[in-house]
């Protein structure tokens, strides 16, 4: 297969984009792509998607692929749709996500906890085609209840915020609908995919000292992983992550994630002003 994976890192976010392409056909996707936002002024852009788009001039996007709804950068997944008309997929539950998160919110009526803002709601074994590439849902909850990976081609997997490098661990899983139990068999799924598969990462978080780095073999997370390598227990990952939960921060931009996330990338749509605002509930996180 004459397929190529390019990644993008957006240093804000700490996030890995990916754009697939098959040579042959000239298709292309893009993985949790990102759209910049600068939470001081409330200013959105798109330099970063941009930059990717450029380099993916000439050829036709089919599909924008979300492992979940983040809680960590607002998706440019909207953006892209408008600009190429390649749709936008997801796992099916994030209808759950949306309700949970409509409530938060308090979307009005007008919002629908469907998933109608996306193109494609897909299932664990639902399969996608890029040229002659084959793309395998697989469905890894558990940092939250919609989380899907990718499989490609049965030699490269995107993973979402399932695992990170090894020496950073596993994803938090105390957003709503996570479950750290629920994470440890989605992370056997992932580790029982072959060593010598090739994990495509959504963030890198690197210790003082290494470089960025967006992939790495099954085999290097099943030996070096902290929370997970090793043939590490169920028991003794859930009483790792569970502990490790209760000292996290809220995520720096749930609140404006979340609102743009489950509308597949769109902002909230603009008041009679002409104006698009986020809502801020107040005393209602991290308690």
């Amino acid at each position: 297969m004459t397929v190529s994976i390019q990644s993008y890192f957006h240093e804000d976010t700490f996030t890995a984009t990916h754009l697939v392409v098959d040579k042959a056909s000239g298709e292309a996707l893009i993985v949790d792509p990102v759209m910049d936002f600068d939470q001081k002024s409330g200013n959105t852009g798109f330099e970063f998607i941009d930059q990717i788009l450029a380099d993916a001039e000439g050829l036709k996007l089919t599909y924008v692929l979300e492992t979940h709804a983040h809680a960590d950068h607002l998706s440019a997944g909207g953006y892209i749709r408008q600009r190429t008309g390649a749709k936008v997929v997801i796992g099916k539950p994030i209808t759950q996500v949306q309700s949970t998160f409509a409530k938060i919110f308090n979307e009005g009526p007008e919002f629908k906890s469907d998933g109608h803002q996306f193109d494609l709601l897909v299932n664990e074994g639902d399969e996608l085609q890029l040229g002659e590439n084959t793309i395998r849902v697989l469905a890894t909850p558990g940092h939250t209840p919609a989380c899907v990976s990718y499989v490609l081609n049965d030699s490269d997997v995107f993973i979402g915020d399932t695992l990170f490098m090894p020496d950073v661990g596993s994803a938090r899983c105390d957003f709503p609908g996570g479950d750290a139990a629920t994470l440890y068999q989605s992370v056997q799924k992932l580790l029982n995919l072959g060593d010598a598969v090739l994990m495509h990462l959504c963030h890198d978080y690197p210790p003082e000292g290494r470089e960025i780095q967006t992939s790495i073999t099954v085999a290097k997370q099943k030996a070096e992983n902290i929370h997970l390598g090793n043939n590490t227990s169920e028991a003794d990952f859930i009483a790792l992550r569970t502990s490790r939960d209760k000292q996290l921060q809220v995520p720096r931009l749930i609140l404006p994630s979340l609102q743009v996330n489950i509308r597949a990338g769109a902002l909230p749509e603009a008041e009679d002003n002409g104006i698009s605002y986020l809502k801020m509930p107040l005393n209602l996180l991290g308690k």
